[in-house]
């Protein structure tokens, strides 16, 4: 941990955080394994304890659709494909007899 410090302090600070949150350093350690083995000797029982429940995880693949639902979102896409077809085709004849001289 101190050659860490000294050679890459940004590796340092990634790697033990959460030593430096509790306000632990590499003189603290050995005294700490210390500490923590007398505890478990005095009280060897396990303490269990509360954790998070998970988190839900996304599903990414969709739902199957049947076959009615299928054809009629074919439907309303073909709908749509037509009415833009429409639209340009409209805009087209528009914008030609303009050119051409002819007024709607």
């Amino acid at each position: 941990m101190r050659t860490l410090v000294e050679d890459e302090p940004e590796k340092c600070h990634s790697h033990f955080s959460e030593y430096i949150k509790k306000g632990i350093e590499a003189d603290n350690i050995k005294e700490l394994y210390k500490k923590v083995h007398v505890a478990i000797i005095v009280d060897p029982t396990i303490k269990k304890t509360e954790k998070l429940a998970p988190k839900k995880r996304k599903k990414y693949n969709l739902k199957k659709l049947t076959f009615d639902e299928r054809k009629k979102k074919l439907v309303e896409r073909l709908k749509a494909f037509n009415d833009l077809a429409t639209m340009t085709i409209v805009i087209v004849m528009m914008s030609t007899k303009h050119l051409m001289g002819f007024v709607l």
